[in-house]
């Protein structure tokens, strides 16, 4: 694969070449070491205002330095403390629904339903008021988006950037209970390794659940055989949530690795310096791992996918999104059985443009 800046690397799709590589040390994450894979506004509005040795961005670190982050913030999300957060994510679904329901058909389930819970639910987790959730939806979303021009993205960084250091510091003097109060008492971590984490977490937690809870019901509308034996068998909504994680697999960009040595994998030698970018949607459509990959059904084994990668930089919030999407579709599908897209699937506008796949909007009436 030739790289946009003339580096030739590999781009891998096979399901165990790319978990040997996602769980194999001799692979750097680190952005220093890798290649774009197509030019972008966003990586020169990047440039400069975030350096990995001071703010925290541990998602592109490699051990030890990750794994001293790892070892704080894993704690905060074992799949005991997210059920803990289950009534009030009831209570969010609920509430998203009531409001939806109140307006009346047409809806746009992105607007209504697939943006409202996720955000709500991480500014919840990290006691982030709610009235700041607006302006935190704006930032990340232009931030993800390819098209958004350098002063855009430039904006839009320096938002986000700029509300978790105040906060941090109000937090020291007021803690509550939610996670960025108990890291600043459990930790080691500075205000300026808080704040980004934070900011991390905040991306990390919103945008994608969001964008999986509208592609998932636009999947399950696009299939009413499986939408109502989710309905008929509600105890299939843990395979459910895991099939529609294979099968849409939301990152279609990434992610990308260095090696640090000459290493082969599968036959292939990768050279010391050669970047490696893979597809977790190709691994996850495998016909070598899953029994008819291309066909979606709520009941087919789903397991050990890697739509949250794999390894060390395994997604950290996959326990939460897991919730959120167990809670949300069976809630949304109950209380409008007769739902139904409003346009036709082809008219349904798919967000190609940016890092994480989903739909900009999804039309339905009851």
């Amino acid at each position: 694969m030739r790289f946009a800046d003339g580096h030739v690397g590999w781009f891998v799709t096979g399901y165990s070449a790319v978990r040997s590589i996602l769980s194999d040390a001799r692979f750097s994450a680190r952005p220093e070491r890798h290649h774009l894979v197509v030019e972008l506004p966003m990586a020169k509005a990047f440039a400069g205002r975030l350096t990995l040795s001071v703010s925290g961005m541990f998602h592109l670190q490699d051990p030890p330095q990750h794994t001293r982050y790892r070892r704080v913030l894993t704690g905060e999300f074992t799949v005991q403390r997210m059920k803990r957060l289950e009534p009030k994510i009831t209570d969010i679904t609920r509430a998203s629904l009531d409001a939806m329901e109140k307006s009346g058909p047409p809806a746009d389930l992105v607007e209504d339903f697939a943006f409202p819970i996720p955000s709500l639910v991480t500014c919840e987790l990290l006691g982030i008021a709610q009235e700041d959730r607006e302006g935190f939806r704006w930032a990340v979303a232009t931030m993800s988006r390819w098209d958004s021009g350098v002063e855009e993205t430039r904006n839009a960084l320096d938002t986000v950037l700029g509300f978790f250091p105040p906060l941090i510091r109000r937090k020291r003097r007021e803690p509550g209970d939610d996670l960025l109060s108990r890291l600043i008492e459990n930790s080691d971590l500075t205000d300026e390794e808080l704040a980004t984490v934070g900011y991390i977490l905040f991306a990390g937690g919103f945008e994608t659940t969001a964008n999986m809870l509208a592609l998932g019901s636009f999947a399950l509308l696009e299939h009413p055989a499986e939408k109502e034996l989710l309905r008929a068998e509600p105890g299939l909504i843990n395979n459910a949530v895991e099939e529609l994680l294979r099968y849409l697999t939301i990152g279609h960009v990434g992610p990308q690795r260095a090696a640090l040595e000459d290493v082969e994998i599968e036959g292939v030698l990768i050279k010391k310096g050669q970047a490696v970018m893979m597809s977790l949607p190709a691994a996850n459509r495998d016909p070598g791992q899953f029994e008819d990959p291309e066909s979606f059904g709520i009941a087919k084994p789903a397991g050990g996918h890697v739509a949250f990668g794999h390894g060390v930089h395994g997604c950290l919030g996959q326990q939460l999104a897991r919730v959120v999407m167990r809670l949300a579709y069976p809630a949304l599908f109950d209380r409008f059985p007769g739902l139904r897209l409003a346009v036709p699937p082809g008219e349904v506008p798919i967000k190609e443009d940016a890092m994480a796949y989903g739909v900009h909007r999804l039309p339905v009436e009851w």
